[in-house]
């Protein structure tokens, strides 16, 4: 069984809907290669991005513990060992910049534009999030040079650590340019599939991305403003959904690409859960028998591995329809009605998240707690965190909660049941290393197997949830393959190379000592 082909997912045809261009990379002109409306490139793009950022989960949960090998399967290579070359995750980087073209078109389309001046704003706050991907993924990156057309074939490389205050600057401008127009036209749910239109919740996005950027990106990089907009920041979850179904090309990223095509044949079962990140529900680590029952299949008796472990004794994966998500067992009715659940896969019309609510909230946390916000109290940052990673877990794929879910009333059993533990009790976590630990390992699990990229950006800056140096034979204390070829402590690779096409095409500009075991992010520890 060879790897996943997350380029082949991100770039999946949604809707119909074809790109305005090829996804080849960012030396194509976004002006010429366009004869499209921003009415009709700003919704796209920001389904692509819903696609993207489902690739860039499963990216991340391969290496920090979201989803490994099963066993049945074989060829998983640099899954296992880390051993990364300029062929792997390609589309991570190509089609990024395929999307952050589509932005700068509608940038580029609408700019002094007044009745356009919401898609002009828009498009800078995506922008900016998509190349916060970027650099937490690749570090030095082409911006200033980037997304020019043909007056920059073989655009230079900025700093990673340059880049970031740029972003928060372009999110500053895309709030400004919300608030000097209030007559602008107005977004409905077909030109804006995140928000409906929602400016209040674009700004409040806006600021929750910059204070991502300021929070990991302090003291390595210097911003020139480190305020934020009077809206405040994210209390619902950002989702894209134009309407997801079970039709070709209409589905759901993430269902489409682990559960069931639109015919319900099965999709990948060569991965099952980690024991690291499973003992986070079933006592191991931490006691959540609610979330763990609300995502997987049969819990507490899911099938679970340490990646790397591919000899006869590992369990195969479930041989039912979507593996290991819960609300996919063959006791439902046919396959055609599997969908309408609560978890992680609620159905193939569920929207996709670009950011939670929970996600938010444990950025305000910890930014209370490093001094960045003097206004937040860091302990409610903390437990509305817990409380809005079970509100997302409960909803259907219509946003509704499921009748007879709590998630206020299961935040606070939670806590309850943990109450000796500083990772959920937080007025046990008297220094600041045990509140930082707290929040991220949260964070963690409210990101599990929805924005695993996010953890192991985390993991790489903050060293939290600690994941052991003994690998062998700690398979809850440790999410590193027992094959890996790493030789850090931790055994975890720093980063994916530069893609092969940089390579060919700009030979001049992109890095060429990077190291996948030591090279870091500017952010990283």
């Amino acid at each position: 069984m060879k790897r996943l082909k997350f380029s082949i997912i991100a770039g999946a045809v949604l809707f119909g809907i074809t790109s305005c261009k090829k996804y080849l990379d960012i030396n194509t002109n976004p002006n010429s290669a366009t004869s499209s409306t921003p009415d009709l490139v700003l919704p796209q793009a920001l389904v692509y991005t819903a696609a993207q950022q489902s690739s860039f989960n499963n990216y991340g949960a391969q290496i920090t513990g979201g989803v490994v090998n099963g066993g049945g399967y074989g060829g998983f290579g640099n899954v296992w060992t880390y051993n990364y070359g300029p062929g792997d995750y390609t589309g991570l980087w190509q089609t990024s910049y395929d999307i952050a073209e589509d932005f700068q078109y509608v940038i580029n389309s609408t700019q002094g534009n007044a009745p356009y001046a919401y898609y002009n704003a828009i498009a800078r706050i995506m922008k900016s999030y998509i190349f916060q991907l970027i650099v937490d993924t690749y570090n030095d990156v082409p911006y200033s040079d980037a997304l020019a057309g043909p007056a920059s074939v073989t655009p230079k490389y900025d700093k990673g650590k340059d880049i970031y205050p740029l972003l928060a600057a372009q999110l500053d401008s895309g709030i400004a340019i919300i608030n000097a127009n209030p007559m602008a036209l107005a977004l409905s749910s077909s030109t804006d599939p995140m928000f409906g239109g929602n400016m209040t919740n674009w700004k409040k996005f806006a600021n929750t991305i910059k204070l991502r950027l300021i929070v990991r990106g302090t003291p390595a990089a210097t911003f020139t403003n480190t305020s934020f907009s009077s809206d405040g920041f994210l209390t619902t979850d950002a989702i894209v959904n134009p309407k997801y179904g079970r039709v070709n090309g209409q589905q759901n990223p993430a269902w489409n690409a682990w559960v069931t095509s639109y015919t319900n044949s099965a999709a990948n079962r060569a991965y099952i859960p980690s024991k690291y990140t499973f003992g986070f529900y079933d006592g191991n680590n931490l006691h959540d028998d609610a979330r763990g029952r609300a995502i997987y299949l049969d819990y507490p008796k899911t099938t679970v591995n340490q990646l790397g472990i591919g000899d006869v004794s590992v369990p195969k994966a479930p041989a039912v329809t979507g593996a290991w998500y819960a609300g996919t067992t063959a006791t439902l009715p046919a396959a055609s009605g599997l969908g309408n659940n609560i978890g992680i896969m609620k159905g193939p019309d569920m929207g996709e998240p670009i950011m939670l609510a929970a996600e938010s909230y444990f950025l305000q946390a910890e930014a209370a707690v490093r001094g960045i916000l003097t206004s937040v109290d860091a302990k409610t940052a903390f437990n509305n965190g817990i409380t809005a990673s079970f509100s997302y877990l409960y909803k259907l794929p219509n946003l509704s909660t499921m009748a007879g879910y709590s998630a206020s009333d299961s935040a606070a059993a939670y806590i309850t049941n943990n109450n000796t533990s500083y990772l959920v009790n937080f007025d046990l976590a008297t220094t600041t290393p045990q509140k930082i630990e707290a929040i991220i390992t949260q964070k963690y699990i409210a990101n599990n197997f929805i924005a695993s990229h996010e953890s192991y950006n985390e993991y790489r800056r903050t060293g939290f949830p600690v994941s052991s140096t003994t690998v062998t034979n700690n398979p809850y204390g440790s999410f590193a393959s027992t094959q890996s070829a790493s030789t850090r402590p931790d055994k975890l690779p720093t980063r994916v190379q530069y893609p092969t096409s940089e390579f060919n095409y700009n030979p001049g500009n992109v890095p060429n000592d990077v190291k996948v075991f030591s090279s870091l992010i500017f952010w990283a520890k």
